[in-house]
């Protein structure tokens, strides 16, 4: 009933920067919040930053003061800006949303990843 539909993965230089966007469609009530997530091969997802809908954001200390974590409420649609990108951020970003649906309540959704390769 929900569907996160990711844009944005791309191969970027170190240094470089990246927008990736995911916006959330479907029959819903409310977006509790939203947040991205990354994975390479072999190691397990991890955490990558997360706004709430009461305005709070959340970052791993490996992307603090490089990443911006942002939500547009008039397209339900959760940005993740990217500055001063290294190799270890390579990965495919996955978007995640808790949202709260007519019927069961607030349920976690995953979108299908976009991948992420930062190059020297």
């Amino acid at each position: 009933q929900v569907h996160l539909a990711e844009f944005g993965g791309d191969l970027v230089q170190v240094g470089g920067s990246l927008r990736l966007s995911c916006a959330a469609s479907g029959k819903f009530f409310r977006i509790i919040y939203m947040g991205w997530y990354r994975q390479t091969p072999g190691v397990a997802r991890e955490f990558v930053a997360r706004r709430t809908g009461v305005g709070s954001s959340n970052y791993a200390d490996s992307v603090m003061g490089r990443f911006t974590v942002s939500f547009h409420v008039a397209d339900n649609t959760v940005y993740l800006d990217m500055d001063n990108l290294k190799p270890e951020d390579t990965g495919v970003y996955y978007c995640q949303g808790n949202i709260c649906n007519f019927s069961t309540g607030a349920t976690d959704y995953w979108g299908q990843g976009t991948q992420v390769t930062v190059s020297s």
